[in-house]
């Protein structure tokens, strides 16, 4: 993630939390340094963001009460829903695309008013899941996955076989497979013009191609391929 997402998921952040959110919290959920959440608050308050921050129990760092909102009106039952199968998804690993949930997330809870938020709060601890997680994947995999999906490029990967062999592979996504213990991916091998279906825990590093590196391909058959 470059420092201007960062800096735009931190204003979604904010906008779905009326109330304080600590400078620590922020660090953990975008993975940076204090120091570097502090300078990106500076960056945001430059920027004309109407952002305070707030001491003691409950304070933290929040834009405005009057800061305007997106014009999106969720009960308290719906967002509780929505929120709760959104962060099914990401505790049970069934969706690659968390980036692109947490900002949608953020963006149902920056519709509900300060009550309704704390009704979302108290509602979110009493819906519990429970169930066996899909095979965990790398980030950085995941993100360059995301991209590549939703942008129709091709992906450079390193991909792990079941005897530990790495090979280099350059593939486009065609469609994405959730299942209960795995993510499946089912691909294009650009290099064979092949249809093959790989494991996403499998992948051990993964870069989008640049559009000059892409290698036209002939038009794939539908998928019929064998898993990777």
């Amino acid at each position: 993630m470059t420092r201007t997402e960062r800096l735009f998921a931190i204003a979604e952040a904010l906008r779905a939390r009326r109330t304080g959110v600590t400078a620590e919290l922020l660090a953990e959920r975008f993975g940076v340094s204090v120091r570097t959440i502090y300078r990106d608050l500076d960056a945001l308050r430059e920027a004309s963001l109407p952002l305070h921050s707030d001491r003691g129990r409950g304070g933290g760092y929040a834009l405005d009460r009057t800061y305007a909102l997106p014009p999106v009106n969720f009960t308290a039952r719906e967002a509780t829903l929505l929120l709760a199968l959104g962060r099914w998804a990401t505790d049970m690993r069934v969706l690659p695309f968390t980036t692109t949930l947490h900002s949608a997330l953020d963006k149902v809870r920056g519709a509900l008013p300060t009550a309704t938020q704390r009704q979302l709060e108290q509602l979110l601890e009493t819906v519990k899941f429970v169930g066996v997680p899909a095979q965990p994947s790398d980030d950085k995999v995941r993100a360059a996955l995301e991209r590549a999906f939703f942008e129709n490029r091709a992906l450079r990967i390193v991909y792990v076989s079941r005897e530990h062999l790495e090979t280099e592979r350059v593939v486009r996504i065609e469609s994405v497979v959730l299942e209960r213990g795995e993510t499946l991916l089912n691909c294009i091998d650009l290099d064979k013009n092949e249809a093959r279906q790989l494991r996403l825990h499998r992948i051990a590093r993964a870069e989008v191609v640049t559009e000059r590196e892409e290698t036209p391909s002939a038009v794939a058959p539908p998928f019929r391929g064998r898993r990777g």
